[in-house]
C-alpha cells in the first residue's frame, strides 16, 4: 500500500478514495448525495476562481519576479524596504488567507525570509475596508492605537518567528 502512495501521491490516493466513496452514497441513497453535489458545486464556484487569481499571480511572479529581485526586497538583507513591504502587503491583501499559502510559498522558495511572512500573514488582520466599521463602533482613538499597536506587533511577531525556527534549525 505504501508503495502505491509513493508512486502517485497522497493527493489522488485520497481523491481516489473519496470518489469511490461518493459513488457508493451515490448509488446506495442518491437523494441523500444530490445536496451534497450541489454544495460542492458552490464550494467550487468560490473557490475556482480564486485559485485561478493566485495562480496567475504566481505565474507572473515566476515570469517577472527574479529570485535575486526577491532576495533583494524580501530576504534578510531587505532591510527596512523588506518590512514596510510586507506590513503594507498584509494590509491590502484581501481573500481568504488560505489563498495566499502558495504564492508566500513561491516567494519563500525564491529567498523571502520567515519573519517577513509572518509579518505579512499579522498584519491581514488589518482590513481597510472594515476600518470604517470600527471607527464607528469604537472612535477614531481605539482604531489607530489599536492599528499601530498591530503593526508593531507583527514586526515583534516575525522577529520572533525567524528566531524560534533558526533556533529549531539548530537543533537538528
Amino acid at each position: 500500500m505504501t508503495n502505491i502512495v509513493k508512486k502517485i501521491g497522497g493527493g489522488w490516493v485520497f481523491f481516489i478514495i473519496a470518489f469511490l466513496i461518493c459513488t457508493a452514497s451515490a448509488i446506495i441513497n442518491p437523494a441523500l448525495t444530490l445536496p451534497t453535489l450541489i454544495a460542492l458545486g458552490q464550494l467550487l464556484e468560490k473557490v475556482v476562481p480564486i485559485l485561478i487569481f493566485v495562480f496567475i499571480l504566481i505565474f507572473l511572479f515566476n515570469l517577472w519576479l527574479k529570485p535575486e529581485a526577491v532576495v533583494k526586497y524580501l530576504s534578510k538583507q531587505s532591510g527596512i524596504k523588506g518590512w514596510l513591504l510586507a506590513i503594507g502587503g498584509g494590509i491590502i491583501s484581501m481573500g481568504a488567507i488560505y489563498m495566499w499559502y502558495p504564492l508566500l510559498s513561491d516567494l519563500k522558495a525564491k529567498g523571502m525570509d520567515n519573519s517577513l511572512i509572518a509579518t505579512f500573514l499579522y498584519n491581514r488582520a488589518i482590513k481597510p475596508q472594515l476600518l470604517p466599521f470600527l471607527i464607528y463602533y469604537f472612535g477614531w482613538a481605539f482604531t489607530i492605537i489599536m492599528t499601530i499597536y498591530m503593526i508593531i506587533f507583527s514586526v515583534i511577531n516575525g522577529w520572533a518567528v525567524d528566531k524560534l525556527v533558526d533556533l529549531s534549525r539548530e537543533e537538528k
